[in-house]
């Protein structure tokens, strides 16, 4: 049997994953930045690479609920602030460059809602970054073309039909919440 980076990643994050601890998160972020420096000649990776899609889903587990999906993104395509609701999420960068954002959420004692921008770091080939239920982030893509790994704790599609997913948009030059 072909124990390739991916298929390492699948069990061993299988082996770990659980409620949301800390020592569970930092296990899977490990693995996840282990997938992030796979040789590029594992066929599931070059594959990747040559064909290059916005997205494609590499695992879905059937038995815990997270999901692992690449994105091929262009030089500056920019995802505006947002967060993922209940779910979280761990963010690699197998190749490329990417700045990622954060923003604390604000309420105005007029009970409107803006963003604070906390900080900008820039996410490189084979490390992996955290994002929490509630956390706010947006991310910009440096170099073209990057390869990002989005592990998730479950599927984003039934967060989003809920409408737990808070995405921002910018109103003169303050970002606040969308519409609903």
């Amino acid at each position: 049997m072909t124990h390739d980076a991916l298929t390492t990643f699948i069990t061993r994050t299988r082996a770990v994953f659980g409620p949301l601890t800390s020592e569970m998160v930092a296990a899977v972020r490990a693995q996840l930045e282990q997938l992030a420096r796979a040789p590029d000649s594992e066929p599931w990776l070059a594959a990747l690479h040559r064909e290059a899609p916005a997205s494609r889903e590499l695992h879905r587990d059937a038995t815990h609920g997270f999901v692992l999906l690449a994105h091929t993104e262009p030089a500056d395509l920019y995802r505006a602030p947002h967060d993922h609701g209940r779910n979280w999420v761990i963010y690699a960068l197998q190749r490329g460059a990417m700045e990622i954002g954060t923003y604390a959420r604000v309420e105005d004692p007029d009970g409107r809602v803006r963003l604070v921008r906390r900080d900008a770091s820039t996410l490189r080939a084979g490390e992996a970054r955290i994002y929490l239920p509630g956390d706010i982030h947006d991310t910009r893509c440096l170099d073209e073309p990057s390869l990002l790994f989005r592990f998730t704790a479950r599927d984003l599609k039934s967060e989003e039909e809920a409408r737990l997913i808070t995405r921002y948009v910018e109103r003169d030059g303050t970002w606040t919440v969308g519409p609903a």
